[in-house]
């Protein structure tokens, strides 16, 4: 009998033929062989069984996630970040062009971001490249097929202000101009949608109170910008993607794109599908977010969109920031950072919420795994699938786990989630067939298929 690397042998195992017991196969980092039952007849140097109460899961895929590093490092950098992804079942992760500086609009920018990502990765990385005035001009789109063909997996693009100065908005035209060119080189474009003219008009957030923030980032600031990058996803061909949907507003308009066969798809987030305006409290800053969190019945929504498939798959947008930027003191909404660090915390918010919906942990985990694979674009990942690497997560659905800021693996202890009492942990986490401990540093730059 041929002896291999690994066995692992779960009685409960999410697979894409359903979930059952399996002896998963591992060989030089790859699932060589998924055999039905936990008692298959196996030989390998190594064996993990899990316990009665576990399931074995695919690692996550989460390719929204801002690492910030270098630039911002003492914001969120690669080690925290990987760190934090691993205890969190994410075993893959796609690292946002922006807050770094130099952001990842130029490939002299990505060579920065993996030169100071070399030997710190706990959990394998990839890159998005950025669309900005700059790089996305009449004379100037060379810059992104440039990037393209350094392998990043797509372009990310703002319609409204980014909050930091080196990372510009596209105007209409010159989205028109970079959706033009990243499909001529068969790329995506990825889109932060709220509409400028929208947010202009909107009442200026100030204050602690959540209501002003929330009046300040209407529904309508993400309608029209929707229908904008669909509209110009429908005239130049363009993969396009809606990032981070907060508003069940827009949901019609997605709709009907996707029947007309325009090429988009659609992200939500934990802290849409989990919180609620309604729960937030007087200058609960560590909430505030852009898009915002919106209220309970817009949740339902969203939920029954994700279902229905109409958002695609569910990813953190981790957006950390230091505790002095998020005005923990004061309060103020209007002047706080927006962002929700949740990288860590992100399957086990949404299995508790799903649960009480009467939604199986398998739902979850497609979206929050295979689905964004296949949205991003990312090689080998995604499923517990013979060919695909061994990325694997032990989760135990039904340990209860209390967050506490302070013991994240995240850079800086602000989270949304601090004091929460959820569901299911992570107990342990497989990167290519090797557990990811405290000091992993096996992780690998990836680039897209």
């Amino acid at each position: 009998m041929t002896e291999h690397a690994l066995v692992v042998r779960a009685r409960r195992a999410l697979t894409p033929e359903g979930e059952r017991p399996v002896s998963v196969v591992v060989d030089n980092g790859r699932i060589t062989r998924v055999l039905t039952g936990d008692e298959a007849p196996v030989r390998a140097r190594e064996e993990l069984r899990l316990a009665e109460d576990e399931v074995l899961l695919p690692g996550l895929v989460d390719s929204h996630v801002h690492v910030n590093e270098p630039g911002r490092t003492e914001w969120e950098g690669f080690a925290s970040a990987t760190r934090a992804a691993a205890l969190g079942g994410v075993t893959t992760l796609v690292d946002m062009p922006l807050n770094s500086v130099p952001p990842t609009t130029t490939v002299e920018g990505l060579k920065a971001k993996r030169a100071v990502a070399e030997g710190k990765l706990a959990v394998d990385v990839g890159f998005w490249g950025g669309a900005v005035p700059e790089n996305s001009g009449a004379n100037t789109t060379g810059t992104l097929s440039d990037l393209w063909a350094e392998g990043v997996f797509g372009f990310k693009a703002f319609l409204s202000p980014s909050g930091v100065d080196e990372f510009g908005h596209l105007s209409p035209n010159q989205l028109y101009t970079a959706a033009t060119a990243i499909h001529a080189f068969g790329g995506r474009l990825i889109v932060h949608a709220e509409d400028p003219a929208v947010l202009d008009s909107a009442p200026a957030a100030s204050g602690r109170d959540y209501a002003d923030f929330l009046a300040s980032r209407p529904d309508e600031a993400e309608h029209a910008a929707i229908a904008l990058v669909i509209d110009t996803a429908r005239r130049t061909g363009v993969r396009a993607h809606i990032l981070h949907l907060s508003s069940a507003s827009a949901l019609p308009l997605i709709a009907q794109a996707k029947q007309e066969g325009v090429p988009l798809t659609v992200e939500s987030c934990p802290h849409y599908l989990t919180l609620a305006a309604e729960e937030i409290p007087s200058g609960g800053t560590s909430y505030k977010c852009c898009p915002p969190i919106r209220d309970r019945a817009n949740r339902d929504l969203l939920w029954r969109a994700l279902q229905d498939g109409l958002i695609d798959c569910v990813v953190s947008d981790h957006s950390p920031s230091t505790p002095d930027l998020k005005d923990l003191d004061t309060g103020d909404f209007g002047t706080a950072w927006g962002g929700v660090a949740g990288l860590q915390v992100g399957l086990s918010a949404m299995w508790t919420e799903a649960r009480t919906r009467g939604i199986a942990l398998a739902e979850v985990v497609r979206w929050m795994s295979s689905e964004p694979a296949r949205v991003a674009g990312v090689p080998g990942k995604g499923a517990i699938s013979e060919g695909l690497d061994a990325d694997l997560a032990v989760f135990a659905p039904e340990e209860s786990v209390r967050v506490e800021a302070r013991a994240l693996a995240h850079r800086n202890p602000v989270s949304a989630y601090d004091g929460a009492d959820l569901f299911g942990r992570v107990r342990r986490t497989v990167l290519r067939g090797v557990d990811v401990g405290p000091e992993s540093t096996n992780g690998q730059m990836i680039t897209r298929s």
